[in-house]
């Protein structure tokens, strides 16, 4: 009899008949004209996804990146009725300070992988796939908000008998570092966060003096919401109706993640794969297609659409808390210091939403600097 707690050893191996599968329904792929005088403005054009697909295809070494992420010591355990897969990277230093690493959509525990050797001289890093991501396999039931996992992650600290330690995340593990503050505020030395999201409190005063910088981000902000946020209200309101291609087709998972890689990644370069490695970004499409995970994810923003918890005013959160501000990310300081005790706020001119794996010299430095700050 399993005990409802333990810890339990995983390695990643995918079938090779579920590899011959993937490779199958790419060269099936029936693909959509590209209509003349388009470009990226309406979605991902063809002549490129033709090209990345066939690269997915013919050449992309899944083992390689299967390889990379085994490399690290792997577990599953089972929280709140859900299996929650983690890496756990221990530092050769026994005085390092605990730091659970959290992941963002579109993205899994791949992001970590070049950020990984950039910490593991101060930090004890715990890197999960979040409830319903990735290795974590889907979720089996209604209710998984971020409330719920972020207390699912204090639990699993607590099961790895940490009792002091940091928190940072980007995007989805942006809004989680912050939740898991307040659950566990004695518990939390420091939360740090990148792609970022503030809100402004409805007060015209909140706009008044913003430096040219911020006017830039709220810019992006707002052009984000007329223009770039369809993905957002299907997978907020129609999860299940858009998860039916996302499961069936990799061609349409492809490109449902490297729209987002292409607009969220440093303005100064072109393609997704100027940005961040192409491999690396196949490994991360390629762990949404194996685990068939796009469903649970999807359904993951309805439940913060319908969250009243989520949209409810909340107390000033009292842990110290970092922001690093890459190009495309849209937090303003001021709106920031509502709801967070703002110590750090650090701003680069190189890498995007996707920090990790674009500028992991610049987030771990980061990184490191804060919780020195903090644990000197």
């Amino acid at each position: 009899m399993t005990n409802a707690t333990e810890i339990r050893p995983f390695h990643i191996a995918i079938p090779e008949a579920d590899l011959a599968e993937l490779r199958a329904r790419l060269a099936r792929t029936r693909w959509p004209a590209q209509l003349a005088g388009t470009g990226w403005e309406r979605g991902v054009p063809v002549a490129y996804l033709k090209r990345l697909a066939e690269y997915w295809r013919d050449a992309f070494d899944w083992r390689a990146q299967e390889k990379a992420l085994n490399a690290h010591p792997q577990f599953v355990t089972t929280i709140d009725g859900q299996d929650v897969h983690f890496l756990h990277v221990r530092s050769a230093n026994d005085d390092a300070t605990p730091l659970l690493l959290l992941h963002g959509w579109p993205g899994s525990v791949v992001e970590f992988l070049d950020l990984i050797p950039l910490l593991t001289g101060e930090f004890h890093l715990v890197v999960p796939s979040l409830p319903g991501y990735g290795f974590s396999g889907p979720v089996t039931a209604v209710g998984w908000t971020d409330g719920r996992s972020a207390s699912a992650l204090v639990e699993l600290m607590d099961r790895l008998g940490y009792d002091r330690y940091g928190v940072q995340g980007g995007d989805v593990g942006g809004f989680l570092g912050p939740q898991i503050g307040r659950l566990a505020p004695d518990r939390v030395v420091g939360v740090h966060a990148n792609a970022f999201v503030t809100f402004p409190s409805g007060d015209p005063a909140d706009f008044a003096g913003l430096t040219e910088d911020e006017q830039r981000r709220v810019a992006l902000f707002e052009r984000f919401q007329e223009d770039g946020s369809g993905y957002l209200r299907l997978q907020g309101t129609r999860p299940r109706t858009v998860s039916y291609g996302l499961t069936d087709s990799p061609v349409a998972q492809l490109a449902w993640i490297v729209e987002k890689f292409q607009e969220w990644t440093d303005p100064a370069v072109e393609l997704p794969e100027d940005a961040v490695d192409r491999d690396r970004l196949l490994a991360n499409v390629s762990v949404y297609w194996f685990t068939a995970t796009a469903a649970s994810t999807a359904h993951s923003y309805y439940e913060r659409f319908h969250d009243p918890a989520f949209w409810a005013p909340r107390d000033r959160s009292t842990v110290p808390t970092a922001v690093a501000n890459f190009a495309t990310d849209i937090a303003i300081r001021r709106f920031a210091e509502r709801d967070h005790t703002i110590v750090r706020w650090t701003t680069f001119d190189r890498g995007g939403h996707f920090a990790a794996m674009e500028a992991p010299d610049s987030l771990a430095a980061d990184v490191r600097a804060f919780f020195a700050d903090l644990t000197r």
